[in-house]
């Protein structure tokens, strides 16, 4: 055996060695007949000294069998053993799972990849890499690498870029994805194209971002929509039974994006739980309540003048949500979720308790309830909701803000009730992964700041067909050909049918007011191929560090990427970025100017 030092143990003349590798743990014994060399070489032995050992294989004594290890009924007796490496003063210590703070464990990760948990993660995300390679080849895929130095194209985020020493003044960028690339080679006839590729963006820093990650990448021609999503549901049933055990549904349920607003007030929401949110306009005539009515007032004004320019609003919206049993719900606590609702623009959060009245009949109590006293029971009923129960409000100009803040609020009870925990499940069940589609993106969103159209992803999304004749006329109602997956409520893929007919894509251009030398300079390569009989195609792109890390049951994405960044984009490991030599900078025609 070769491997780390990971306990000692001595007991009266006999010694107990745990021995770390990559396979697990095994326990070495130092038997009392041991030679006098071997007995103080085991005296000598600290933790995580590198080590290799000799000896023969027994049975452990049935009263010294350990459950808990794969070879708990196994122990080598050693016979001869060399201290390959001695190991300084630990900075933390190697445990399954470590409570040392992150940029600790990012500086030293080396010592931290040698725990118990970073090797169970860094082998499932093995697995599922080889299990994605298996099943796309299976389903008749090539996999085909794209440049890593290319044109500098607007995706939405800054590129990284590259200065060329052969070329003063030019640059080539890293790609923020392939998405041009795979439309190319869907123009050159490769009709099933994938890649685990490595994508880069210049991102501020913000929650869990990297400036390099990894995305199974997936393009297809002569497909629709439909095939996309089977094509995707048979991947994930692939990878997840390969590498956890666990059957999942044949096909994922399906909302579309404006469903997904109303109910859980997400594009991405977590299926976990079923807390939805109703429609609350219905009992806002009846009511004393002025702020309700105030919102819609105003939002139905905004909706018609809107109109009045050709733009197409919702209007405001009055939304409420039934959490079962928490009327004892104290302020604070409602204090809490309200605070979690302003984070996204919320002006307040209304709240009514449901009790039972002194005939058993239900009553709204405390909060707004005093302007819903003349139509509670209607309230009530047109809820769903029973004593005990506590109602929750939102309203805005908005619809989508009315929403979008409750949204926040109902992700907020999932957490702290406990709903979306499953981890009293089975290791193998199903209900652990709640997998959703989100369809029927808008296609054009409203720039209220520059007066103008912007597409809502990105300019190459094929237009629905009904939508084709209303393009100019009527932007804000275009869905687009989208589709998001939907993983336990983190967004773990996006994609769509693309635009392959040139004359639809300088429509989509001219409609978010993109010109088009502009276009013709950005993506003139693309546009110049889809001149040569370009077929229909579309695609989609997991992310692979997301995936891996929702299997893991862990919430960051360092914790599945052997050597990530930190939260500022820096690896305190070995100190990049970094400055170089003025002699670099001379051979790219490159001068520094710092920030005053």
């Amino acid at each position: 055996l070769n491997g780390w030092v990971h306990r000692k143990r001595d007991h009266g003349g006999i010694s107990f060695i745990n021995l770390r590798d990559r396979y697990g743990t095994t326990q070495v014994v130092i038997d009392p007949d041991a030679s006098d060399v071997l007995k103080a070489l085991a005296t000598e032995l600290r933790g995580e000294y590198c080590i290799a050992v000799q000896g023969t294989v027994r049975a452990r004594p049935q009263a010294m069998v350990n459950k808990d290890m794969a070879t708990g009924e196994i122990e080598v007796v050693a016979t001869h053993m060399v201290i390959l490496s001695r190991c300084d003063v630990l900075p933390f210590q190697i445990e399954d799972e470590t409570d040392a703070k992150e940029e600790l464990r990012l500086k030293y990760r080396y010592l931290d990849l040698r725990s118990g948990g970073m090797q169970r993660r860094i082998r499932l995300r093995n697995e599922v890499a080889f299990a994605v390679r298996e099943h796309m080849t299976e389903k008749g895929f090539y996999e085909i690498e794209t440049p890593t130095f290319i044109k500098s194209t607007p995706e939405g985020a800054r590129d990284y870029l590259v200065p060329s020493r052969l070329y003063p003044g030019k640059f080539y960028a890293l790609p923020q994805s392939p998405q041009l690339y795979k439309q190319i080679l869907m123009v050159s006839g490769f009709d099933r194209y994938f890649q685990i590729a490595r994508c880069y963006r210049d991102e501020d820093a913000r929650g869990d971002r990297q400036p390099e990650f990894t995305q199974i990448d997936i393009e297809m021609s002569f497909v629709s929509r439909d095939d996309v999503l089977s094509m995707i549901e048979g991947l994930m049933g692939h990878v997840f039974r390969k590498t956890m055990g666990i059957e999942l549904p044949a096909t994922f349920t399906r909302l579309s994006y404006d469903d997904a607003l109303e109910l859980y007030g997400t594009d991405k929401p977590d299926l976990r739980f079923d807390l939805r949110m109703q429609d609350f306009e219905p009992f806002v005539a009846a009511s004393g309540f002025q702020a309700f009515k105030d919102a819609l007032t105003t939002g139905n004004a905004e909706r018609e003048a809107a109109a009045a320019k050709g733009v197409t609003l919702q209007g405001g919206g009055v939304k409420a949500l039934v959490v079962p049993g928490k009327a004892d719900y104290s302020r604070k606590q409602i204090e809490e979720l309200e605070a979690a609702a302003k984070i996204y623009r919320a002006r307040g959060m209304a709240w009514m308790k449901v009790s039972a009245g002194t005939d058993g009949t239900p009553v709204l109590e405390g909060g707004a309830a005093k302007f819903f006293a003349d139509n509670a029971a209607a309230v009530i009923h047109g809820l769903g909701a029973h004593p005990g129960d506590l109602i929750l409000m939102v309203a805005d100009a908005k619809r989508r803000v009315a929403n979008i803040a409750l949204g926040a609020v109902r992700s907020k009870l999932g957490k702290d009730l406990g709903l979306n925990d499953t981890s009293h499940m089975p290791e193998t069940s199903p209900d652990r992964f709640r997998f959703a589609w989100i369809v029927d993106f808008p296609m054009f969103e409203w720039n209220d700041d520059e007066n103008k159209w912007d597409t809502a992803h990105h300019m190459f999304t094929w237009p629905q067909e009904k939508y084709h004749s209303t393009m100019e006329s009527d932007p804000g109602s275009v869905k687009g050909d989208l589709y998001d997956l939907v993983l336990n409520g983190f967004e773990l893929a996006s994609g769509s049918i693309r635009i392959h007919d040139p004359e639809l894509q300088k429509r989509v251009f001219r409609i978010v007011g993109f010109n088009e030398a502009d276009g013709e300079k950005k993506f003139g390569f693309l546009t110049e191929a889809f001149k040569y009989g370009a077929p229909p195609h579309g695609g989609i792109a997991p992310g692979l560090d997301r995936l891996v890390m929702l299997m893991a049951g862990e919430t960051s994405i360092k914790e599945v990427i052997a050597f990530p960044k930190n939260s500022f984009a820096v690896s305190p490991m070995d100190d990049c970025p970094n400055e170089v030599d003025q002699k670099q900078l001379d051979e790219l025609h490159l001068s520094i100017r710092y920030p005053v």
